[in-house]
């Protein structure tokens, strides 16, 4: 785990993403990694109380770390071109 994204603001991480970058939208969550489907990257922001994460999902162990029905903490989901997510999280120079 550890390839995120970083907006100017520790908040609305999933806003910011979407404003700047206009191929990007919030969806619900999706019950599978294979929901997605090819060439689309998915984003997890992840509500910390003081300040969120924005997490590329690059593979569905990642996935299924933020689908946790332990984890209560609240998350927002972001899906936008995967080659733009891979460069933006630094999972690709």
């Amino acid at each position: 785990m550890g390839h995120y994204i970083q907006t100017p603001m520790n908040k609305n991480k999933a806003i910011q993403i979407v404003a700047e970058h206009k191929d990007a939208r919030i969806i619900p969550k999706p019950e599978s990694f294979d929901q997605i489907g090819q060439g689309i990257g998915l984003i997890c922001v992840v509500d910390n109380g003081l300040f969120e994460a924005a997490a590329f999902c690059f593979d569905e162990q990642e996935f299924k770390e933020f689908i946790d029905p332990k984890d209560p903490r609240p998350k927002t989901w972001v899906v936008m071109d995967r080659d733009k997510a891979e460069i933006l999280s630094k999972y690709r120079k």
